[in-house]
């Protein structure tokens, strides 16, 4: 068969709109994607066998060695909220406050507030048909009751842009507005601290942390920064705030997700630095601010990301200590408070 021919047969086979609800894009490949899919199908569904034995009989997920390498290798859709609600802590903190989402949803109104996450609604997902105000049920509704509980709960936060992204997939995962509120709480509030409030200090120590982990491990793009002058923010800043949402594919930022919400942060960093040590030489082309923009726009596309399931395996043998981590985050963290105070 012609190349063009297959490519044809894959778009005839493959749908438009992925199981999430988004439009696949005018350039998607439908016959590089059809031939991993054939591959990852069958991985899918021997994982979601072990799962299941695994989660037989029990009513919530705890963290364990035996969890930690299960969810490194994917969590099937069918357990995915399940899962990570329980190794978020988010079931516990949903289990302990019964009716506390929905008393907040009723609570005083915040005009300020509601009019910032107004502002987003149309911008989150327009290439997604359920997120459509044509759509029955609307999820735009939904996201806005999230979004706005949020906001009443974490006032020192209140609304992020980058957080309807988030609080989005939540949903398509979950179906659930009171778990994706809780869900939204455990990464916001525990697991990302001070990545979304006003001073976003948690979020500028991550970028420095990835600059001097990129330092160490990949000097010659290190140096290409440092030549000229281009701050890691300018870079990977999306990367960090939307956690990789309409940056990588859908599944891709998913299987990150299983790892973000058992692992912590760790995992944004390994998955960083597998992008940059993977496109190094294409990175190190480059030969102007504006070149090394678009480089790191492109190194987010293509099978490397698509084929979800050898990229987590690159990212996993990325070696990076707990310990050597946590230093370079107490140190840049503290250099960073230091530069506030002082402005």
């Amino acid at each position: 068969m012609e190349p063009r021919e297959r490519t044809q047969a894959a778009r005839d086979r493959v749908p438009r709109i992925d199981p999430y609800g988004f439009e696949r894009p005018e350039d998607f490949d439908y016959a590089a994607y059809e031939e991993f899919f054939s591959t990852y199908l069958a991985i899918l569904t021997r994982r979601a066998i072990k799962w299941s034995k695994l989660l037989k009989g029990s009513s919530s997920v705890q963290k364990s060695m035996t969890v930690k390498r299960y969810i490194r290798k994917g969590v099937p859709l069918e357990h995915r909220a399940r899962v990570w609600m329980g190794v978020s802590g988010a079931q516990a903190q949903m289990d302990r406050n019964p009716g506390y989402y929905h008393q907040l949803l009723q609570g005083e109104r915040n005009d300020s507030l509601e009019e910032a996450i107004r502002t987003d609604m149309n911008r989150t997902f327009p290439d997604n048909v359920k997120f459509r105000k044509s759509a029955d049920p609307c999820l735009q509704k939904t996201l806005y009751n999230v979004l706005l509980a949020y906001g009443h709960h974490n006032q020192g936060v209140g609304y992020c842009q980058g957080m309807n992204f988030i609080a989005g997939y939540l949903i398509l995962i979950t179906k659930s507005e009171e778990e994706s509120f809780w869900l939204l709480d455990a990464l916001v509030g525990r697991i990302l601290p001070d990545y979304y409030s006003p001073a976003m200090l948690g979020l500028k120590t991550d970028q420095e942390v990835l600059g001097e982990l990129v330092r160490t491990k990949l000097p010659a793009v290190a140096a290409l920064m440092d030549g000229h002058g281009v701050l890691w923010t300018l870079v990977v800043s999306r990367w960090f705030i939307c956690l990789f949402v309409d940056i990588l594919p859908v599944e891709t930022v998913l299987r990150i997700w299983d790892c973000l919400f058992n692992e912590g942060s760790k995992i944004i960093f390994r998955v960083a630095l597998t992008l940059i040590k993977q496109h190094q030489a294409f990175i190190l082309e480059a030969t102007s601010v504006a070149d090394i923009c678009e480089k790191f726009k492109e190194i987010t596309k293509g099978s490397f990301v698509t084929e979800c399931h050898t990229f987590m395996q690159r990212a996993f043998l990325m070696t990076l200590s707990t310990g050597g981590l946590l230093s370079l985050l107490v140190l840049v963290g503290s250099q960073a408070v230091q530069t506030t105070q002082t402005r």
